[in-house]
């Protein structure tokens, strides 16, 4: 003998058949059915409405949600993330409340979700954290001007073929970025120009974050280069990232990134049609993109000019009197009793203070920097 199938749609049919021929009283079809009175009145009550139609099931969807973003808040949304395409929901959030503060914004997880039912927005793969490095350069800053960072972000073809060299100087503190040029080489000269504007405009800092590679370091003496010297002569002390280790100027890698998304992807036409994105970037970067790590400020609320004005014409070096002076002539040497010393060809023409620190062994100082040390007994000179 078969099993009998049933559902609940076919025990509902079965009960209220049984109510309505009237065999059995309720309370006792409830008990065989093991269903409350209240269920019981409201199969009947559907039945006699709806016939059987009203004893299938039915979703249990709300007909409404209390809690659900109205519409014209999800259309705004959407507007501003097609008007800034790589901003975020936490970003987005932000700017909304305090660019439009009488609306009523919701969090960022459900502006997150409102993106991706949009296709405004993809998932990313979680990545696996890498462990710090325990030495290296360790910046701390609370002011501006304290520390710039620069670097040469990867270069890239425009659509003309011809290549282009990103120069970005960002400030370490407030975020801002101070310059953001496109060049046709990271040479030193066109590097050095653009400094200068850059100093002219905004000031001096206390210090410059770099990595090692040309030209803001070499492997020579001190690691210095051409334009390290430059900055030393302007009262801007260099640093330097341990090599190999990008992540110690993480703020400024994380800067080529959105530079990257926002104006490389694709490149312009040539470079001239490139440098008005760049200048575009940093407006927006600068004064309309809202920082998580500013509380929701922009870099430029928190930016203000340095106090340390460019000098047109570089300082005169000056030395402790117990000092031995000698200048570097145009191959790098200098002589100091009799015997000569090779330093590093990038300091020719510059005056170097020398402090003997023991018998036959000397510090060799740029204004007040520790450079390397100098020793008679074995006449090398070493970083």
């Amino acid at each position: 003998m078969p099993w009998e199938e049933t559902n609940p749609e076919m025990e509902r049919t079965r009960f209220v058949v049984e109510v309505e021929q009237g065999v059995f009283r309720i309370q006792e079809l409830c008990e065989r059915y093991g269903v409350s009175r209240k269920t019981a009145y409201k199969w009947l009550a559907r039945f006699r409405a709806e016939g059987l139609e009203g004893l299938r099931d039915r979703s249990r969807k709300p007909h409404q949600c209390p809690h659900r973003t109205p519409p014209e808040v999800e259309d705004r949304i959407e507007k501003l993330r097609r008007k800034y395409p790589y901003w975020g929901p936490e970003t987005l959030r932000i700017w909304l409340q305090r660019h439009e503060p009488d609306g009523r914004w919701p969090s960022s997880s459900t502006i997150g979700e409102i993106l991706k039912r949009k296709s405004l927005i993809k998932g990313r793969r979680r990545r696996r954290p890498h462990p710090s490095p325990s030495s290296g350069v360790r910046v701390e800053t609370d002011a501006p001007n304290q520390v710039f960072s620069v670097d040469f972000k990867g270069e890239f073809r425009t659509r003309n073929g011809c290549y282009c060299y990103p120069l970005t100087v960002q400030d370490h503190c407030s975020r801002f970025s101070l310059c953001c040029q496109g060049l046709e080489s990271p040479a030193r000269v066109p590097v050095r120009q653009k400094m200068i504007l850059m100093f002219r405009r905004y000031g001096l800092p206390g210090a410059i974050l770099s990595d090692n590679g040309p030209p803001f370091a070499s492997y020579g003496l001190g690691r210095l280069s051409r334009l390290s010297v430059w900055w030393i002569r302007l009262g801007i002390r260099p640093l330097l990232i341990q090599p190999g280790h990008p992540e110690q100027n993480g703020r400024h890698e994380r800067f080529h990134r959105t530079l990257k998304q926002h104006t490389a992807l694709p490149p312009a036409g040539d470079l001239k049609a490139q440098q008005k994105v760049f200048d575009g970037f940093r407006q927006e970067y600068n004064h309309q993109r809202p920082h998580q790590q500013l509380g929701g400020l922009t870099p430029g609320d928190r930016y203000q000019p340095s106090a340390r004005v460019y000098p047109e014409r570089l300082p005169s070096l000056e030395y402790p009197g117990h000092y031995e002076i000698r200048k570097v002539n145009k191959v790098g040497s200098l002589t100091l009793h009799n015997q000569k010393f090779f330093l590093t060809r990038v300091l020719e023409g510059q005056r170097v203070g020398l402090e003997e620190i023991e018998d036959g062994l000397w510090s060799v100082y740029l204004t007040d920097l520790l450079i390397g040390r100098l020793d008679q007994r074995t006449g090398k000179v070493y970083g």
